[in-house]
């Protein structure tokens, strides 16, 4: 969940509709890692999904074997630039897509492209799109979208929660958000609230990237981190379970797979073989790897939101 920079949006004019619900940061490869002791990067074996031939029937008389799938490599751990040489796709929405490709038997092709051009070409360029696209009826009207995650805020702590915090009431901690994000965006909202309630407010501390935010708050300098839930789930993979979750996910919401709607065959196909993840365990396993909830049970097309 996302939202572009200003800059961006005035470069694309019209695609302000297409701007994803929060920004989890233009992360990159960078982000991808932590000060601290950081686990060996995680990541799903897809080979041992196998083809499902009824499935695989579904695609297009014209399919050339090949889905291409339009991403944008930024934002851990959804989708970033990983492995040894820090340039190959990665991420739960990278091993989805390889997951559908096993079940349809068909190749995958990843391809890093600029947020807001996804969409636009889907159809043409891309086969369809997998980079944390909120589902909205703005997108709904330009694209297909097939459900598979929710996903919205958490607060995170150090491991065991030494100060003993509860997450109905922060106020009076120092908390720490990166810019840019819908956090960043709410968390003054959060401090007013503690000041109207005659308590302390909120102290914000505020980092250009979310590895900033991840680092200090295992070294003690904030106390809660407040982010896009998979990627709040994702530090304490990343840290090496220095980091846990406070409370609950709030503010969750459906994210797609966006297929253009002139493709219905490539659409049901890639809907069945979804759905077929989910019915056998596989798709909360991808995530589970990567230490993040919200798996969906149902691969519905163009929910109501």
């Amino acid at each position: 969940m996302r939202r572009l920079p200003t800059l961006t949006l005035l470069a694309v004019a019209g695609a302000l509709a297409l701007s994803a619900c929060t920004n989890a940061a233009e992360a990159g490869a960078d982000d991808a890692t932590t000060a601290g002791d950081a686990a060996e990067e995680p990541g799903y074996d897809v080979s041992r999904i196998d083809k499902v031939d009824e499935i695989a029937a579904l695609l297009p008389a014209d399919f050339d074997g090949t889905l291409s799938i339009g991403d944008n490599l930024q934002y851990a751990p959804a989708e970033f630039f990983g492995g040894p040489d820090g340039q190959t796709p990665t991420g739960y929405d990278v091993d989805l897509a390889k997951a559908l490709g096993r079940v349809l038997g068909a190749e995958v092709e990843v391809q890093h492209a600029e947020f807001a051009s996804i969409i636009p070409a889907i159809g043409t360029q891309y086969d369809a799109g997998i980079a944390s696209f909120s589902i909205n009826p703005e997108r709904i009207e330009q694209v297909d979208m097939i459900a598979y995650i929710s996903a919205g805020s958490t607060f995170s702590v150090k491991a065991g929660n030494p100060e003993g915090l509860d997450p109905a009431d922060l106020c009076g901690t120092t908390m720490g958000v990166q810019t840019g994000t819908v956090q960043d965006e709410t968390v003054d909202g959060l401090s007013e609230e503690c000041v109207a309630a005659a308590k302390e407010p909120i102290e914000i501390l505020r980092y250009g990237s979310q590895a900033d935010v991840t680092t200090n708050l295992v070294g003690g300098k904030i106390d809660v981190m407040y982010a896009d839930s998979p990627v709040g789930q994702y530090a304490a993979v990343q840290t090496g379970g220095q980091v846990e979750q406070l409370g609950d996910v709030t503010d969750a919401a459906p994210q797609g797979i966006a297929v253009a709607k002139d493709d219905p065959e490539l659409t049901t196909a890639l809907q069945a073989a979804m759905q077929h993840l989910m019915d056998e365990g596989l798709w909360a396993d991808i995530l589970d790897s990567w230490g993040v909830t919200g798996a969906l049970e149902t691969a519905e097309l163009n929910p109501a939101v």
